[in-house]
């Protein structure tokens, strides 16, 4: 007897069978250019934009070597900056659904610079929105964030149940879901948010000032170097596979019809991972590749301002009504994860030795 297919199964089916047009923005960095790699694997046409803030070359230059030659050539690329409505309304000109990737995404770099967070996290966003509106998109699909349950005690999220934001990027993540609302309202669009949990996996960079936690510690401990935990070690997350995330920009970008026109929904796995339990997976996986060396144990120190302590999401909602349903959880994710920064680890060689910030959304 066959296994039954999934929702995730029957939308790459069909849109192999009636492929489509998709956008991209913040296309070169570690999410986008992971969905654009299985869009173009699913012969889709897909326009990307990037203006390398975060970004990198590489990772679209690593996309367009893992897909065929046909694939490839269905990619085209503008580099330019959301800032600008003049580029978004000529990037998204034909295009049918429209995945909003850019963003500053870093809680500490938000209390640094709030004013450039708000820049391209508000009026990018705006700008984007706008030309997706004017150019009659199908779909538009929007990174959220976890973070927008700031203080908020309860554990799991829920959807519904929000706190007051702890930092400027929390800020600017909720005013996109409160945009996208009023826009779904006045002009009759579909915007689904996606409140992503700590997103992890290939293609994330170790490098900067605002690094995430993860390839940061693969980084550090493949190098030699210190590997810091930001507070006791028992903060935990909800530490959620990039495969999950591309997964569910796919299923909410060919949402049936007769679902709601405006709706937010946790991507995550929904389990909790603490920090020292997360450090222990990453450094005994390094350790089952490389038995005869000897790995280091973390330093701690102070927490991290505008960091919530625990999260952990509830993902019924985004299972009933996209049809998510999780491929990878923490221990698999990690394991692909540790390959792909062992065999990288040369791309990184200029690491700032920042200690790791841990990112409260993504």
């Amino acid at each position: 007897m066959g296994s039954i297919e999934t929702t995730y199964e029957t939308v790459k089916r069909s849109l192999r069978q009636r492929p489509r047009k998709w956008l991209i923005t913040g296309v070169a960095g570690f999410i986008g250019s992971n969905i654009l790699e299985q869009l173009l694997l699913l012969n889709q046409t897909v326009v990307g934009i990037d203006n390398f803030s975060t970004g990198y070359q590489r990772n679209i230059d690593e996309v367009l070597n893992n897909v065929s030659v046909k694939q490839a050539s269905r990619f085209s690329f503008v580099e330019g900056d959301i800032r600008d409505l003049a580029i978004c309304q000529s990037v998204c000109d034909g295009v049918n659904i429209v995945l909003q990737q850019a963003a500053i995404g870093s809680v500490s770099r938000s209390i640094s610079d709030p004013i450039t967070t708000n820049q391209n996290n508000i009026d990018g966003f705006l700008n984007i929105l706008i030309a997706s509106r004017d150019a009659h998109a199908q779909s538009f699909v929007y990174a959220s964030s976890s973070s927008v349950y700031g203080d908020c005690p309860d554990l799991p999220k829920v959807e519904a149940q929000l706190g007051t934001p702890l930092s400027p990027y929390a800020i600017t993540k909720y005013v996109n879901e409160l945009y996208a609302g009023v826009f779904s309202r006045l002009y009759n669009m579909r915007c689904i948010g996606l409140r992503y949990f700590n997103v992890f996996g290939r293609r994330q960079t170790p490098n900067g000032v605002y690094a995430a936690v993860i390839p940061k510690w693969f980084s550090s401990l493949l190098r030699g170097e210190v590997a810091y935990i930001n507070g006791d070690g028992k903060t935990s997350r909800d530490f959620c596979y990039v495969d999950n995330v591309v997964q569910a920009n796919l299923l909410a970008g060919c949402i049936s019809s007769q679902e709601p026109m405006s709706e937010v929904y946790n991507i995550a796995c929904g389990e909790r991972t603490t920090l020292q339990e997360l450090f222990s997976m990453i450094r005994d996986l390094l350790e089952a590749s490389n038995p005869a060396r000897v790995w280091g144990s973390p330093q701690y120190r102070d927490f991290l301002p505008g960091e919530m302590r625990h999260s952990h999401a509830e993902i019924s909602k985004a299972r009933q009504f996209l049809g998510y349903s999780p491929t990878h959880f923490v221990k698999d994710g990690l394991a692909e994860a540790s390959a792909w920064y062992q065999e990288h680890a040369q791309d990184y060689s200029e690491l700032i030795d920042d200690g790791g910030a841990l990112w409260a959304g993504f």
